[in-house]
């Protein structure tokens, strides 16, 4: 390595040391690369494009890259153990990684140049034997013998078809083909010659090929074996025609004294047999010439690969020695490191113990005993803390686990500790410790301000309303809340009060319905022809009793629905068939309204009862009429689309109407209805249907305008309740029945 030199002050005898600095580095690295360039264009200028260089002058390119490129690896080395000693607890400027580094690198470099300089000489030489002309010549005469074998193989059946058709043309005087015994002749001839099978064939002038004779042991059709360009030849003068086809030798030829008949024979050979080892020839011959193109390609290929495997050598020492030199100090940075952390505080800091017992083993093995006893005088303080820990993962985990809420506010109202399902109920996404209470949930930390300790409050959680049982327990530390979701608690008992209002409704109204009903019915009947003719006051009275006697009639009947709804038969039924008779139901009634179904074919069975199923869908489309109806708009459409998806079913009603209610939240409840005459119960109804069938029902709004009704059923869930009772058909069939009295009693009034 190029050094700078530095004179020693005190020394008389001046003595100079080596130092490297970057500008050592750099003028390395510019004489590597000007080393490649040269290189390149020595190689570029030397010899033929495709000749091979001069081994000698291989070798000493090679090996003037290889040295400033080991130069290279060895200051990279020096760099990056410099580096590693600055960054190491102990410091310095890391001398012990530079010298292991350079030791290591002349021990590795040294032998690998030699041997480099070898393999390449030897490898350039050998080269040049296989590249020689007495090489070239081995693989050409090998070539040459194989191809000369093969025409020999093609000529001798060549010559036995030629010398076939001699024979049977003399055979053809002696005789007339049709003469039994020439067939017998051409048997002979064709086994005789030991060839597979035979064809005599004539080609008029203009016509098709004619089968004359034939020998055929394999069943082919031997009139395809012989090709038109093979007639052509013989009719221009060629004496046969030879082809080679998969594993047959065929070939043709004219009989002598005939212009128009021919001889087809063949032989069946092994194909491998005749080309294998022409192929092998010609390829291997072909693969010579490729490297004879490719030789200084090669050889160039093999130089660098020496070269990069003699640098990845002196790489891979450089690394070895960066370990040696880590792996030498690392005791000595373990101690300091652990000498410094015990300065800032931490005493359980140690050592790794060694098996050598020199002076750094010895310094540890007391730096260590120094260290426990130091621990051992805080030990009962650690475990006051790690007990206290304990306790508080206690409780986080019984918060955690419960269902319930709990809060735990400070002296400053802001929440201290929540469990997740607190958050649930409220609705967050994110941790809200350390916030103020009234920030999280406003409802709560009014809660604060009296001495209640019980409180129902309701709250807003992403937009949908819940009702929550808070309790309030006061400690030393500040309060905590505990709450409970109690929503569907109080819709449970909000609907099992409607269930018994109605119940007592439909019992006082229902009684009196049918006497008023026949009482007026029998006024019109006896005294309709008493009025006075032009009178209409006595028939619209009676009309209106009758009217709202069915209104009220009606009325009972949700009641009666909504107080006592049977216990559903589930058995397995066609979904788009209660859908279609629930359309066309309204589609007979509200021909101004388009109705459209649509599903997959044939259609998703469903385990359900058959009738409540289509009360539900009766009450949805009711709606949808109603909703479009009082609309008014020019666009009337009810779409009813059942898809099925593995496990589940859904059904969607999309309606052009009015749309959703701002109490959109509350539709499905008892009694409640945006409607003049109605009474609140359908949606009511279909809800508790819906989850008597283990269903789901939401509501959207359409992109357009108008009601999206989506219904999804679980069908793995369902198809565990089918009864398989035949007897539910006609409470399927009672439904679809009283489907069709309600609407001709709607119709009617």
């Amino acid at each position: 390595m190029t050094a700078a030199l530095a004179p020693a002050a005190n020394d008389p005898v001046s003595t100079r040391r080596f130092t490297v600095t970057p500008l050592v580095e750099f003028a390395v690295l510019a004489g590597a690369v000007a080393v490649a360039v040269g290189s390149y264009f020595t190689i570029a200028g030397a010899g033929g494009e495709r000749g091979l260089l001069e081994p000698a002058l291989v070798a000493f390119l090679l090996i003037a890259n290889l040295l400033p490129g080991v130069a290279l690896l060895m200051l990279l080395g020096r760099r990056i153990a410099r580096r590693r000693a600055a960054l190491s607890p102990v410091g310095g400027a890391g001398r012990l990684h530079v010298r292991l580094v350079a030791l290591f690198s002349v021990i590795a470099a040294v032998p690998m140049l030699l041997v480099t300089i070898a393999a390449s000489l030897l490898f350039q030489y050998g080269v040049q034997f296989w590249y020689s002309d007495r090489a070239r010549g081995v693989f050409e005469n090998a070539t040459t013998l194989t191809r000369a074998s093969y025409n020999q193989i093609l000529q001798r059946w060549e010559e036995a078809t030629v010398t076939m058709a001699q024979d049977i043309a003399a055979e053809l005087n002696d005789r007339p083909i049709d003469d039994p015994r020439f067939a017998s002749f051409l048997v002979q001839q064709t086994y005789y010659r030991s060839l597979s099978e035979a064809l005599l064939f004539a080609v008029p002038a203009r016509g098709e090929l004619q089968t004359l004779a034939f020998v055929n042991p394999y069943d082919l059709n031997l009139a395809r074996q012989v090709s038109a360009d093979a007639v052509a030849q013989l009719r221009a003068g060629q004496r046969s025609v030879v082809t080679v086809t998969g594993d047959r030798i065929q070939t043709v030829a004219r009989l002598p004294g005939s212009q128009q008949i021919y001889l087809y024979a063949a032989r069946v050979t092994d194909p491998k047999e005749m080309t294998t080892q022409t192929e092998r020839a010609e390829a291997a011959l072909a693969n010579y010439r490729a490297l004879l193109v490719r030789a200084r390609t090669l050889q160039l290929q093999f130089n660098a690969a020496l070269l990069l495997l003699s640098l990845l050598i002196v790489g891979v020492a450089v690394w070895i020695a960066l370990a040696v030199a880590d792996r030498l100090v690392r005791p000595v940075g373990e101690l300091v490191d652990a000498a410094r952390r015990v300065e800032g505080g931490d005493l359980s800091a140690r050592v790794a113990e060694t098996r050598e017992r020199d002076e750094v083993g010895t310094l540890a093995n007391a730096f260590n005993r120094m260290t426990e006893r130091l621990q051992a005088q805080n030990h009962e303080l650690l475990a006051a803390n790690e007990q206290a820990d304990r306790r508080r993962e206690l409780i986080e985990a019984v918060m955690s686990g419960v269902s319930a809420g709990v809060i735990s506010i400070d002296d400053d109202r802001c929440v201290r500790l929540i469990n997740s399902s607190a958050e649930t109920l409220l609705g967050l996404d994110i941790s809200p410790i350390g916030r103020p209470l009234a920030e999280v949930s406003p409802e709560l930390d009014a809660l604060l301000d009296g001495n209640a300790r019980e409180a129902i409050v309701q709250v807003a959680a992403r937009g949908e309303a819940k009702t929550l049982a808070v309790r309030i327990a006061r400690d030393g530390t500040g309060p905590i809340l505990t709450f409970d979701d109690i929503t569907q608690q109080l819709l449970d008992q909000r609907r099992a009060a409607w269930a018994d209002v109605a119940r007592r409704i439909a019992h006082e109204i229902k009684n009196p319905l049918t006497p008023i009903q026949l009482a007026a019915e029998r006024l019109q009947r006896r005294y309709g022809g008493k009025v006075e003719e032009g009178d209409t006051t006595f028939g619209r009275l009676t009309e209106t009793i009758v009217r709202q006697v069915g209104d009220l009639r009606r009325m009972v009947d949700e009641f009666s629905s909504f107080a006592r709804m049977p216990k559903p038969v589930f058995r397995e039924e066609s979904l788009v068939d209660v859908a279609r008779q629930t359309m066309f139901l309204h589609e007979v009634a509200h021909s101004g309204i388009r109705f459209q179904l649509h599903h997959d074919e044939p259609g998703p069975l469903l385990v359900c009862d058959r009738r409540q199923i289509g009360q539900a869908l009766t009450n949805i489309v009711k709606n949808a009429v109603e909703a479009i109806e009082a609309a008014e708009t020019g666009e009337a459409e009810i779409t009813l689309t059942i898809a099925e998806a593995p496990g589940r079913t859904t059904i969607t009603v999309e309606d052009t109407g009015v749309g959703l209610p701002l109490e959109r939240d509350r539709i499905v409840e008892p009694y409640m209805t945006t409607r003049a005459r109605g009474t609140g119960l359908g949606l009511a109804i279909v809800k508790k249907i819906v989850e008597e069938h283990f269903g789901t029902i939401g509501f959207a709004d359409r992109p357009n305008g108008g009601t999206i009704v989506t219904i999804g059923f679980d069908t793995t869930m369902l198809a565990g309740l089918d009864t398989g009772d035949d007897a539910g058909s006609d409470t399927g069939n009672d439904g679809d029945g009283g489907g069709i009295a309600a609407l001709t009693r709607n119709r009617i009034i």
